[in-house]
């Protein structure tokens, strides 16, 4: 017997989900996501602790690939905590101006590296009570820096997590530090990192803000909010983006598992943002 169209059985039941239901759905589309994404990974491109941490501050208000793009020149001149506590503020700015808002992220920067400096031995602290300390970082930054750099799990509860979690109706809450929380009761701690990677990597490539690609959603048959996008697989295809659309991805230095082409640098044609 041939299958129901997604939109089918969508519509067999009008009966409210229940907690058990949905967490078992949200479970099984985090399984799903695991198998389109093995390769999720974050997307700045980052040597040490402090290169995700300041790569993590610029990413504010701007995309991964113009952090990128942008944090070859300034991890050359400014390679150390005390490098970049030392900076002139103008010319600091003058090398992070691509990622926007420069005046205030040199502030962070030199505060932050300032901070390492003086008060944890020009180390990257390794628990969230220290980092959120840092000027110009949050617990989102924090928990980037703890998952990717330290193995710690943390949600990363970014623009796109958030638009995701809400649309799949994981939770309704629209404050990040309220997602976090319950989306953290709704799987072990373990996962917490790399299902922050898949369902931001999901955003990014599928499920995007104003027109979702939901004929070409590989957890579509899992998604209570199936058809705000583009339903038609063809015309749903061509709103694929990344490696996914078949565009370079957003790290010049991808991991070696990534399937996409790497990133230009700074100045060359992006592809895909």
């Amino acid at each position: 017997m041939d299958e129901k169209p997604v939109s089918a059985r969508r519509t067999k039941s009008a009966k409210p989900e229940s907690r058990l239901a949905m967490v078992r759905r949200a479970r099984r589309m985090n399984r799903e996501l695991a198998d389109v994404y093995p390769y999720a990974h974050p997307e700045l491109d980052f040597r040490d602790p402090f290169e995700l941490l300041v790569a993590t501050v610029l990413s504010a208000q701007t995309t991964d690939l113009r952090v990128n793009q942008t944090t070859p020149a300034l991890f050359a001149r400014y390679p150390t905590p005390e490098d970049m506590a030392a900076a002139v503020p103008e010319e600091l700015e003058e090398v992070i101006r691509p990622t926007g808002f420069f005046r205030a992220k040199a502030r962070s920067l030199i505060g932050l590296s300032t901070a390492l400096r003086d008060r944890y031995d020009g180390e990257v602290p390794g628990t969230l009570k220290d980092l959120v300390t840092l000027p110009g970082v949050g617990r989102k930054t924090a928990n980037v820096v703890l998952g990717n750099a330290f193995d710690v799990p943390g949600l990363t509860v970014d623009t796109h997590f958030g638009r995701l979690v809400r649309r799949w109706k994981w939770t309704d809450q629209e404050d990040p530090e309220k997602v976090e929380a319950e989306i953290a009761e709704i799987f072990p701690k373990s996962e917490w990192t790399m299902l922050s990677h898949r369902i931001i990597f999901h955003g990014r490539r599928v499920c995007h803000s104003r027109k979702p690609a939901c004929g070409a959603c590989p957890i579509a048959h899992l998604c209570p909010s199936y058809g705000e996008g583009e339903t038609d697989p063809e015309k749903a295809k061509k709103l694929l983006k990344y490696e996914m659309g078949g565009y370079p991805g957003q790290r010049l230095s991808p991991p070696p598992d990534y399937p996409g082409k790497p990133a230009p640098p700074l100045g060359t044609s992006a592809g895909a943002e």
